[in-house]
């Protein structure tokens, strides 16, 4: 399994009414918005996208942790367990809380 598919889909039914485009990236699934990536899933793991000026209220949510994808930690992103994201709704929290930052920002 590369990527959580159910995830996947409960991602895609939040982003019925927001263009976006899904890549595949990270051996898993990124979601942009906007032109720029929004979400994303890492196996089971949502990746999410904030501003950096959010990132230390990001880490004190409950199941999140740094994003270190090149080695050293990446201020605004993170990953949410999948214990995190099982309510549905903790993920629209999430995915809201996504897609408001990525369309605040220029278009691509």
């Amino acid at each position: 399994m590369a990527y959580d598919e159910g995830l996947a889909y409960r991602i895609r039914e939040r982003l019925e009414e927001v263009p976006h485009v899904e890549k595949k990236m990270f051996g898993g699934v990124a979601f942009m918005v906007n032109g720029h990536m929004s979400v994303g899933i890492v196996k089971s793991d949502l990746m999410v996208r904030l501003d950096k000026s959010d990132h230390d209220e990001l880490m004190e949510r409950p199941h999140v942790r740094e994003m270190d994808f090149t080695g050293r930690v990446m201020r605004g992103w993170g990953y949410v367990h999948e214990n995190g994201v099982a309510d549905d709704d903790v993920l629209d929290y999430w995915v809201d809380r996504c897609v408001t930052h990525a369309m605040s920002k220029p278009g691509k």
